[in-house]
């Protein structure tokens, strides 16, 4: 998988988010009734102060590897985070060095597949905060484009 080598400035989002696992499948479900959430309960309407109109997926707080329980959050970026809505949450995404993967298709199935590949990769990974930035430049939820931020030492 062909990537770049970025540094990113420190990112303010709000969203939801839960703690997972990538063992037995957990993730996959978690992460499908997350974005299930996200999207029928108007979530990404109640937050204030949007930076753009992307929802980001952030992989964050690792115990470890991707072998470990993390927290996962889905949101958008913010200018600034106050009065926050319960269940609704703030965090940071960390400025620094991260490689940029640019993935195209299915938002599902290619997400999927990236991240399998991920961990076949020899990266100097931070396990500090990833995240996958939708683009929303399509209503084909079979042809977006999503760049995939994972954190680096």
């Amino acid at each position: 998988m062909n990537y770049e080598i970025v540094n990113l400035v420190e990112k303010q989002v709000v969203g939801l988010i839960k703690e997972t696992t990538n063992e037995n499948g957990k993730a996959i479900k978690d992460i499908g009734e997350m974005w299930e959430k996200f999207l029928a309960k108007a979530y990404y309407e109640k937050i204030k102060n949007r930076n753009n109109k992307k929802f980001i997926a952030v992989y964050t707080d690792y115990q470890g590897d991707f072998t470990n329980p993390y927290n996962f959050l889905i949101c958008s970026e913010v200018i600034k985070s106050d009065n926050l809505e319960s269940p609704l949450v703030s965090r940071k995404i960390p400025g620094g060095k991260y490689a940029k993967f640019v993935i195209k298709g299915d938002v599902k199935k290619s997400v999927q597949e990236f991240w399998s590949e991920l961990w076949q990769m020899n990266l100097d990974r931070r396990y500090s905060c990833d995240f996958e930035e939708y683009q929303n430049n399509s209503n084909d939820m079979k042809n977006q484009e999503i760049h995939i931020y994972i954190s680096l030492n």
